[in-house]
């Protein structure tokens, strides 16, 4: 007898997402029950976690939600933070999952029984048992510390972006921000409109094009509530979109030479219409292709460079001292708040991102780190988004549980267009499926919606001689999980 049925590790939309298609499937109640557990202190995941100035989602709002659950109140096309974590919110309280939550929980590692065919699971505060387990930890949940001497030394205020001090005083401040991803571009204009002096220090310029974003009217949203087959349009079609310029700007790649090019063409130009200075617009271009690292939209990051009291440093950083930092050149730069928007660590520390111990005492994440992922069975292909953010419209469909009552095994559907598609650029994100070493389990990257995914961890009865795969019945509706 077990503690819990299901045990889901983490309470972002991945884990949300898979509760809702247990609970469909009969799980949820007294006899089947289901524990979702949270290191944080409240549900939402990396729109809970993340709390930094300017802080957005790059997918349409219309799109970046649950295809079951759809937002008629979205207020802007790129929703904000604060506004994904209310919808967060209203889908817990809408499928009655609060009560399967626990929060400070922190899960340190699971492994597989064998001998009493159920998984073990170590958190801080002990040991738990279940029949299946599956991690929804995400991409999104282990920092990046940069590798530089002496940034333990500074003596000003740390903040990492994944870690946002809402405390933190930056208002006539001299502030030093490290790194220009994706979510740098989205703070960097923030901190501008607070410090007196703004240095950003950048190892590889981003590729950036306008961001068409609106708020969208009270007449459209009117609209979207009262005939919700317009929502289902609009999401249809931006889905439709996105998934086009993915697939040909990332998939088909070398093919695209073309859309990739005009794509960089746009940047430039947009580079050029808000910078006019040569010297900063050569500092601001990437010297590789359009589509080799992950690009973003702002209609503000450039322009922020352009104003007198933020500069852009571009020589490499030697070390940090107490109270500043020092590039190569020997010059140091003092400042009082040092941000350190250097993302996430992916691959060391996550695929899962707990310790999880499967047959053969064979350490799964190791493995697969040092492996690789693989797919048998179901055909499935490995799956990837770019660096910390998945192809959500893309792949989306494979957020399509469907259990199938005959066995109780995991399938996934809707991903053959992408089968034997093994390359190397779809390995950072994956779909793997049972096989003859891999424990009795199926490990999905089901989420491809929160900011990071889902794996899926399940016991697979063996099937009776003769017996036919699946019990031919259509498989149950389940959660359609869209968001990155």
């Amino acid at each position: 007898m077990t503690d819990h049925d299901v045990i889901i590790v983490g309470a972002g939309f991945g884990g949300m997402g898979a509760a809702i298609s247990l609970k469909r499937l009969g799980f949820g109640s007294a006899s089947r029950d289901i524990a979702i557990l949270e290191r944080e202190d409240d549900l939402g995941g990396t729109w809970h976690v993340n709390r930094y100035p300017g802080l957005a989602v790059d997918i349409a709002s219309v799109t970046y939600s649950y295809s079951f659950e759809p937002n008629p109140h979205w207020r802007h096309w790129f929703a904000r933070g604060p506004e994904l974590k209310r919808y967060a919110e209203h889908v817990a309280d809408t499928y009655d999952l609060r009560r399967h939550m626990e929060f400070g929980v922190r899960v340190e590692g699971a492994r597989w029984d064998e001998e009493a065919q159920h998984w073990v699971v170590t958190t801080r505060g002990g040991t738990r048992t279940a029949t299946y387990l599956m991690t929804a930890t995400g991409f999104l949940s282990q920092p990046r510390l940069p590798d530089i001497a002496g940034v333990e030394d500074f003596a000003g205020t740390v903040i990492h972006t994944a870690k946002w001090d809402d405390t933190a005083d930056l208002d006539g401040k001299r502030v030093a921000v490290i790194g220009t991803g994706a979510t740098a571009v989205q703070l960097i204009p923030e901190i501008a409109r607070r410090a007196a002096a703004l240095t950003v220090f950048q190892r590889t310029p981003i590729w950036v094009t306008p961001k068409a974003d609106f708020r969208i009217p009270r007449v459209v949203q009117t609209l979207f509530a009262a005939q919700p087959w317009t929502q289902r349009l609009a999401r249809r079609a931006n889905s439709t979109w996105l998934e086009a310029v993915m697939v040909t700007g990332v998939l088909h790649y070398r093919q695209a030479k073309l859309f990739n090019q005009g794509a960089a063409a746009l940047a430039k130009a947009h580079l050029r219409r808000q910078v006019k200075d040569p010297d900063l617009r050569r500092k601001l271009t990437p010297d590789y292709s359009f589509g080799c690292k992950r690009p973003t939209f702002s209609n503000d990051y450039y322009p922020t460079f352009t104003r007198p009291h933020v500069s852009l440093e571009t020589t490499p950083i030697s070390r940090i001292t107490e109270t500043g930092v020092v590039t190569a050149d020997g010059h140091e730069t003092d400042v009082d708040v040092l941000v350190l928007a250097t993302g996430f660590n992916l691959w060391d520390t996550n695929f899962p991102a707990i310790e999880v111990i499967g047959r053969e005492g064979r350490n799964l994440g190791k493995h697969w780190r040092e492996q690789g992922y693989h797919a048998f069975e179901f055909g499935m292909a490995p799956l990837a988004g770019l660096e910390d953010r998945p192809l959500a419209p893309i792949m989306s469909r494979v957020g399509n549980l469907l259990f199938e009552r005959g066995e109780e095994i995991y399938n996934f559907q809707g991903v053959r267009r992408y089968k034997d598609k093994y390359d190397p650029l779809w390995q950072s994100r994956y779909v793997a499926a049972p096989h003859k070493w891999n424990l009795p389990l199926l490990l999905a990257d089901a989420g491809l919606l929160s900011s990071g995914g889902m794996a899926g961890l399940a016991k697979r009865p063996k099937r009776e001689e003769g017996k036919p795969k699946g019990n031919g019945a259509s498989p149950p509706p389940v959660a359609e999980p869209s968001l990155p």
